[in-house]
């Protein structure tokens, strides 16, 4: 269902990166139907769902099947608009079935094709197709809905325009390898694909613990929901429903860890209890977040803040240090602070590693006589070691 949307924008992001097409030019450079009613529509208004666009799921879902040529039909005539586009946020199928023309017209061939050729295949996942007449039926989670009272068949939809918005069918093994992918941090389309760059909007948090953290604020990034969460931290997520089916995926960047759920009825909501488990892994350590490595240059520079603590002076320390540092505080400050604090602590063990936050900020705790030193250090942005904050708190002993 919806979750197709990432294909489909990960197959636009590819065209950008080889140069092919621009995210910033009207989307009629593209669609020359778009020109008479849709001129300032940028393609990444399409992308990010700030086209002015109609909220359209219900509409949208039953489009699936509609041919290239009526799709054409309907560019040509154009639709209303629901807002000025490029002015805010509104979740539209109609701007990703556009997106998908977008991405026929540059590459030369159907977007479906576009992604099994540079997604599917290359990912090894050979299960993975567009047109859901390809897949043998005994292979095929039938779509069911629940209706007075009974179970009854939805029709297959055949593939067709809107398939860009929300036509790939898949399976769980393919589909986790997708999800790898967009965790790699060495893949330059991922990382762009995590990147939101549409207008910030509320969101209510799916599972139990929404009743703990207030309503979500998200932007929309690339076929991907983007928002910091109170329990899980930065996560990436998108559901899907469709006639017969309803899904769900959540990516949890900094764990490295990825979950999802596919379900065959109509709209099933599989998000809450999606949400319910990652929030009880991470309450059991299971989806820990990957600790970042200490680079070379924090390693110097908090071995110099041991230095400092040690000699309680900065002034043997003044060729690691920024040109800013005695600006905020000078030598003779540090030193009364130094005095004092050590006064207070005791003896203090700062042989405890640093925690890294990235390669040149960490965080550090030091075990003191009595109480602790929390610590924070802060490297400019220089070929050598200067540091341009150390920041020191005393924790007092719990009484």
């Amino acid at each position: 269902a919806s979750m197709s949307k990432a294909f489909t924008a990960r197959a636009a992001l590819g065209l950008a990166a080889a140069g092919k097409l621009r995210l910033d030019a009207p989307a009629a450079s593209y669609v020359p139907e778009l020109a008479g009613w849709a001129p300032t529509v940028t393609v990444a208004d399409l992308l990010h769902h700030t086209a002015g666009f109609v909220t359209d799921d219900p509409w949208g879902d039953r489009q699936q099947p509609m041919p290239e040529a009526d799709f054409t039909a309907l560019l040509q005539r154009g639709v209303p608009f629901q807002r000025r586009p490029g002015t805010a946020y509104e979740y539209s199928n109609f701007g990703y079935a556009t997106l998908g023309r977008v991405v026929t017209n540059v590459a030369g061939r159907n977007f479906a094709t576009e992604s099994s050729d540079t997604i599917f295949r290359p990912l090894g996942m050979l299960s993975t197709t567009h047109e859901v007449r390809d897949v043998a039926e005994e292979d095929l989670a039938l779509p069911w809905r629940f209706l007075d009272g009974r179970y009854q068949t939805e029709p297959t939809m055949a593939a067709g325009a809107f398939g860009a918005m929300g036509g790939v069918v898949t399976t769980a093994p393919d589909y986790a390898k997708w999800l790898a992918l967009l965790l790699d941090d060495e893949d330059a389309l991922s990382r762009q694909m995590r990147a939101g760059g549409g207008f910030l909007h509320q969101r209510t948090r799916p599972g139990a613990d929404g009743r703990q953290c207030a309503a979500q604020t998200a932007i929309y990034a690339a076929g991907l929901v983007a928002a910091r969460d109170c329990v899980l931290g930065p996560v990436l997520y998108h559901s899907g429903g469709f006639p017969g089916y309803g899904s769900h995926m959540l990516l949890l960047p900094d764990a490295g860890a990825a979950l999802f759920a596919f379900a065959n009825r109509t709209y099933a909501g599989p998000a809450a209890p999606l949400w319910d488990v990652a929030g009880e892994l991470r309450r059991a350590g299971f989806l820990a977040d990957h600790p970042t490595a200490v680079s070379k240059h924090l390693a110097e520079g908090y071995a110099v803040a041991a230095r400092i603590w040690a000699a309680r002076s900065i002034i043997g320390a003044r060729p690691y240090l920024a040109m800013n540092f005695e600006m905020d505080a000078d030598a003779a400050q540090w030193a009364d602070t130094l005095l004092e604090m050590q006064a207070a602590t005791g003896s203090c063990d700062t042989d405890a590693p640093i925690v890294a936050d990235g390669q040149l900020s960490g965080r550090f705790h030091w075990s003191c006589a009595n109480g602790a030193i929390d610590g924070q250090l802060l490297l400019a942005p220089d070929s050598e070691v200067r540091i341009q904050a150390l920041r020191l708190r005393h924790q007092p002993a719990a009484r």
